[in-house]
C-alpha cells in the first residue's frame, strides 16, 4: 500500500482487504495469505484508526476483540419463532415420516436436502442494510425460549466466522436487494466449538484445579453467554448457516438454494450436504456422515433432513412445536466395553451426593474416556454396578458419559476381582464428614452442610452467575484463589473482602480488584428472589424463588414457614415444600442467612397482590398471541387464581389460542372445550370474581 495514500484510503482498502481474507479463510476454508501476513495487515489497521480515531467505524473488523464486560444481557422476541425438530432413530421411522410427508404433500414435489446436525447451540443474526448497500450486523439472538432470545451482540461479533459486514456487492450478486429490495436480513445458524479449541481448554482448566467443561456443546452456550467479550474471542467458536429470512420470511427459493445464497454472501456453510428424493437415499447419507464423524473436528449428533422446496414447506406447515418438512435423524451413543475400578462419591453445589465410576481408559468414539456417571445409589443398584463389574459405556459427546449396563467378565480378564459387597450410599459426606440426608421415598442423599469445602467452589460461582446475584468478575481461577486462600470460606465471606485482600492474589490488579469490589456491593440490591435462588436450596430455581418471594416478602417469614404453608404458594408442591422447609431447619443454614442480611443483603421483596377472577379455572396455553408472550400469560392467569396446565384434557376450562396452533387447539375442539382468545382471556381477567368466592 502506497504510504502517499490519504489515511481514509488506506483504511478504507485495509478494511476491504481484511474482510476478504476472513471470508476466505473462514467462509470458504480457502486461506491466500499466511496468519503472519493477515496479522500484520490488522496491525497496520489499527495503527491507522489510533491515529485517527474519526476513521474508526463499529464495523471495522479491529473492533471484534475488545469492550467491557456487559452489565447482562436483554430478553428480545424472535422475528419467527425457532422451532424445534421432530426425531428419527432408524431407518423404519425416517420411511414413515416420508409416507408421511407425500401424503400431505399431495401434488406438489418432493425432495430433500440433508445437513450434519451440529451439536452445537442455535443463533439468530439480524442485518440491516444501510444507504451505502452494505448490511451491517446489528444484533445477534440466543434461541432462549424459542420465542424470546437474549441479545449477545458484542459477543457475536467477536466470531471471525461471523461477517460484520455484507458488502453491497455479494448483496447484489445473489439477487437480494434487486428482487426483494430487502431492508431487514437474518441468518440462523449453529455455533460450535471445534475439538481441538476444546481439548486445549480442558487441559488448561484441568492444570488450573478446575473440573474440566462437559461437553463442547455446553461450553460454547457458556461462552457465548459469558459477559466478557474477551473470553468469547479468545475460545475461537465456530458458525455455520443454515437458514436466511428476509424481512421475516423464509427465502422463498428453497433450501438448497438458500445455502448456496448463505455461501456467496460469506457465511460458513458446513460442506456436508445433498439433495435426496427417496428415504433410501438418505440412509445411505446418513450412514456415510455417521462413519465420517471422528473426523470432522467439531461434534455432530446427527443428520438434519428438510423438504428443498418452500412451496411444499408451506403445505406441510407446522406442528405445535416443530415444521412438518424437517426432521433430525439421531444417532445412537457410542459405546465401549471396560471394567469399573472403583466407585467414588462426588458433592455438587446443592450438596447432592453423586456417585462416579472410575473406569479403566477405553477408547470411545476418538476419546478416552476414564469416568462414567452413575447419577444415585438406584441407579447403581438397578444396574448392578461393583468395582471390578465389567460395563458398556455410551458416550453421546459427553466428558462424562453414562454406564448403559454390565456385561459378562470375559475369560481372558486380569483385572481386578469384583467387589464381595454391593455399593452403598455413604452416610456422611465424604468431604466435609457432615451428616447425609436422605429423605424416604426420594432418590437423592445430600451434604446439608453450605460451607462444605466440595459445594463452595460451585457454589460460589452459581451464586455470582449474572442470573443470580450477576457478581461479574468472580470466575473459576479467582473462586479457586480465593478458597485455597482461606479468603473465603462461606458465601458471606464475599462481602468482608477488602482491596488489600485481593491483591495479594495472583494476577489481580488494583483495577480488577475495585470492579470486583463495586460488583459485589451491587449485588447487595439484588433482592429476595435472587438470594433465595443463590442459597442453592435444591429444586429452587428462578421460577420457585420468585414465587416464594412474592408469596412471603421477607426471608425471615420464607424461614418461619411450616410446609404447609409453603404448599399454599402456587406451583410449590410437596417435594419442593419439603426442600425449603429442611434447608431452613438447619441451623448452619439459618446462620448463613442471618450473615447476611447483617452484612447488608437486602432480603425482602414486594409481596404480589392476588386476585381471584379465575380462581377454579383450568386453561392451556397454545401458538403465538398478539401483544403477550406465553410467560406473561401465563402470569396473569395464576395472578388471577388460575392454573395453567401444558395440556388438553377434560378438567379444562378454556384453550387460549393464537396463531399456528397445534395440537392442543385439535384435542380441545374434541373434548367440545371453550376456546377463546387473547381479548377474551384479558375480558375474562376484568370479571369479577366467581360468585362463591365473592
Amino acid at each position: 500500500m502506497s504510504a502517499h495514500q490519504d489515511p481514509f484510503t488506506q483504511v478504507a482498502e485495509l478494511t476491504t482487504q481484511l474482510r476478504h481474507h476472513e471470508y476466505l479463510y473462514y467462509g470458504m476454508d480457502a486461506p491466500e495469505i499466511t496468519d503472519a501476513q493477515y496479522d500484520a495487515l490488522m496491525n497496520e489497521l489499527k495503527a491507522l484508526e489510533a491515529a485517527h480515531p474519526e476513521l474508526l467505524s463499529p464495523d471495522s473488523p479491529t473492533q471484534r476483540v475488545g469492550g467491557r464486560p456487559a452489565e447482562g444481557f436483554q430478553k428480545v422476541p424472535h422475528s419467527r419463532p425457532m422451532l424445534s425438530l421432530d426425531n428419527a432413530y432408524n431407518a423404519e421411522e425416517l420411511a414413515d415420516w416420508d409416507r408421511r410427508v407425500h401424503e400431505l404433500a399431495g401434488n406438489l414435489p418432493v425432495k430433500y436436502i440433508a445437513e450434519l446436525k451440529l451439536d452445537g447451540l442455535s443463533l439468530a443474526l439480524h442485518y440491516e442494510i444501510g444507504t451505502d448497500g452494505n448490511a451491517r450486523l446489528v444484533r445477534g439472538l440466543t434461541r432462549g425460549d424459542g420465542s424470546i432470545g437474549e441479545d449477545v451482540t458484542s459477543n457475536v461479533r467477536t466470531m471471525k466466522s461471523i461477517p460484520l459486514t455484507i458488502p453491497a456487492a455479494r448483496l447484489k450478486k445473489s439477487g437480494l436487494i434487486d428482487q426483494h429490495d430487502q431492508h431487514a436480513i437474518e441468518i440462523r445458524g449453529e455455533i460450535v466449538m471445534p475439538l481441538a479449541t476444546f481439548k486445549k481448554a480442558n487441559a488448561e482448566r484441568e492444570a488450573a484445579g478446575l473440573a474440566p467443561a462437559a461437553n463442547p456443546r455446553n461450553f460454547a452456550a457458556g461462552t457465548i453467554r459469558t459477559l466478557d467479550p474477551n473470553i468469547v474471542a479468545q475460545r475461537r467458536l465456530d458458525f455455520y448457516a443454515y437458514f436466511l429470512i428476509l424481512n421475516g420470511e423464509y427465502n422463498p427459493a428453497g433450501q438448497h438454494a438458500t445455502l448456496e445464497t448463505l455461501t456467496a454472501l460469506g457465511f460458513r456453510v458446513n460442506p456436508h450436504r445433498d439433495t435426496f428424493s427417496t428415504p433410501e437415499q438418505l440412509m445411505t447419507f446418513i450412514d456415510k456422515a455417521e462413519a465420517e464423524r471422528e473426523t470432522l473436528g467439531y461434534e455432530i449428533d446427527g443428520v438434519v433432513i428438510k423438504v428443498d422446496s418452500q412451496t411444499t414447506q408451506l403445505r406441510l406447515g407446522y406442528t405445535g412445536r416443530a415444521p412438518r418438512w424437517a426432521i433430525a435423524y439421531k444417532y445412537t451413543a457410542r459405546a465401549g466395553i471396560t471394567q469399573v475400578l472403583e466407585i467414588q462419591v462426588t458433592v455438587g453445589r446443592t450438596g447432592k451426593l453423586t456417585p462416579l465410576a472410575v473406569l479403566k481408559p477405553v477408547s470411545i468414539g476418538g476419546t478416552t474416556v476414564v469416568r462414567a456417571g452413575l447419577f444415585n445409589a438406584d441407579e447403581v443398584a438397578r444396574l448392578g454396578v461393583r468395582t471390578g463389574s465389567w460395563v458398556k459405556v455410551e458416550r453421546g459427546g459427553d466428558v462424562i458419559p453414562k454406564i448403559a449396563e454390565v456385561v459378562p467378565r470375559p475369560e481372558t480378564d486380569a483385572g481386578i476381582p469384583e467387589a464381595a459387597e454391593p455399593f452403598q450410599m455413604p452416610d456422611h459426606c465424604p468431604v466435609c464428614g457432615t451428616l447425609a440426608e436422605h429423605t424416604e421415598g426420594e432418590v437423592d442423599t445430600y451434604c446439608i452442610n453450605i460451607d462444605c469445602p466440595a459445594r463452595l467452589v460451585q457454589s460460589l460461582l452459581y451464586f455470582s452467575h449474572r442470573g443470580v446475584m450477576n457478581i461479574e468478575g468472580l470466575g473459576e481461577a479467582l473462586v479457586v484463589q480465593l478458597l485455597n486462600s482461606g479468603l473465603v470460606k462461606s458465601i458471606a465471606d464475599l462481602y468482608t473482602l477488602t482491596e488489600e485482600q485481593l491483591l495479594t492474589l495472583e494476577r489481580v490488579g488494583k483495577k480488577s480488584a475495585e470492579s470486583l469490589l463495586t460488583q459485589i456491593e451491587k449485588s447487595k440490591d439484588a433482592g429476595l428472589a435472587r438470594v433465595l435462588m443463590g442459597l442453592g436450596i435444591p429444586f429452587v430455581g428462578e421460577r420457585t424463588a420468585e414465587l416464594l418471594a412474592a408469596e412471603f416478602g421477607t426471608v425471615q417469614a420464607v424461614e418461619n414457614a411450616s410446609q404447609e404453608d409453603l404448599e399454599k404458594v402456587q406451583e410449590v408442591g410437596p417435594k419442593v415444600a419439603a426442600s425449603v422447609h429442611d434447608f431452613f431447619q438447619n441451623e448452619p443454614n439459618r446462620a448463613l442467612v442471618t450473615r447476611l442480611a447483617e452484612l447488608g443483603l437486602k432480603l425482602t421483596a414486594e409481596k404480589k397482590q392476588r386476585t381471584t377472577q379465575l380462581e377454579g379455572l383450568t386453561f392451556v396455553l397454545t401458538g403465538t398471541f398478539p401483544t403477550l408472550s406465553r410467560e406473561e400469560a401465563k402470569e396473569k392467569i395464576e395472578s388471577a387464581g388460575g392454573k395453567v396446565s401444558g395440556s388438553v384434557s377434560k378438567k379444562t376450562n378454556y384453550v387460549v389460542a393464537g396463531e399456528e396452533a397445534g395440537s392442543k387447539l385439535t384435542k380441545a375442539q374434541e373434548l367440545k372445550i371453550e376456546i377463546i382468545d387473547e381479548p377474551k382471556l384479558l375480558e375474562l381477567l376484568t370479571q369479577k370474581p366467581p360468585a362463591h368466592l365473592s
